[in-house]
């Protein structure tokens, strides 16, 4: 049965930064019900900076609380559901400049929702390059992540990695309780560009935890930026 509609809008411009990192890390953050989902033998975390527009709760446009950007640390879990694996995200830390929206997500849905002053840039070169960054200050400092496009847009490849780290219907947030709440994410298969540059400008181990320090300095296995599309969030699931 298709739950009701918690939030719809457009994910725009998705700045996708992907590193490997040991799975034991992750294992404190994994929520009841999910295991670790993996990809050719790796466990990965990625740094998402992308443009949230049109924004509507339970179909109401809130009033100026609809277009700002949004960064998050994230990983990834499969739960075994009544049709098969569904396969899902779980955030370690999201940053948006809306105080509001912090403090819905975290009432709603227990999701680790940080209100920050952010910025971002977005610049379509006559060339066909697109240079997109999205920027949060921590403490009077500006953090940066940052990529810059070559080539054209295309689908994902099957099988590949960049379908595994965007092809995820699901999320996951652990609650207070030991619990679990489970929602389905709606959106279109996207296309992506590669990237011939891509920059992570952050003081990790103060913004997420020193254990992601070393993962995070590391060249991402991969980058790429994602059209995107409109979004439907469905209404949780308690598990």
């Amino acid at each position: 049965m298709t739950k009701s509609t918690f939030l719809t809008a457009n994910w725009r411009y998705l700045a996708m930064l992907n590193y490997t990192i040991e799975p034991d890390i992750l294992r404190p953050f994994v929520p009841t019900g999910t295991e670790l989902d993996q990809w050719n033998g790796h466990t990965f975390v990625s740094v998402v900076g992308f443009l949230f527009l049109n924004t509507r709760l339970v179909g109401l446009p809130i009033p100026f609380h609809q277009n700002f950007e949004e960064v998050n640390l994230r990983f990834y879990v499969r739960r075994r559901g009544a049709t098969g694996w569904r396969r899902g995200v779980v955030f370690i830390k999201e940053l948006v400049p809306k105080p509001a929206i912090a403090a819905v997500a975290r009432l709603v849905y227990n999701e680790n929702y940080q209100a920050l002053p952010m910025r971002h840039t977005l610049e379509r070169r006559s060339t066909g390059v697109i240079m997109a960054a999205y920027g949060w200050q921590v403490n009077g400092q500006w953090n940066r992540l940052e990529v810059t496009t070559a080539g054209a847009a295309h689908p994902i490849a099957d099988g590949s990695e960049e379908e595994f780290i965007a092809e995820h219907y699901w999320g996951y947030a652990a609650q207070k309780n030991g619990g679990c709440v489970e929602y389905q994410v709606e959106h279109p298969r996207w296309r992506i560009w590669q990237v011939q540059h891509s920059r992570l400008q952050c003081n990790v181990a103060a913004l997420y935890g020193p254990q992601f320090a070393n993962s995070l300095s590391a060249r991402p296995s991969s980058a790429f930026l994602a059209e995107g599309s409109a979004v439907t969030v469905r209404q949780g699931t308690k598990l």
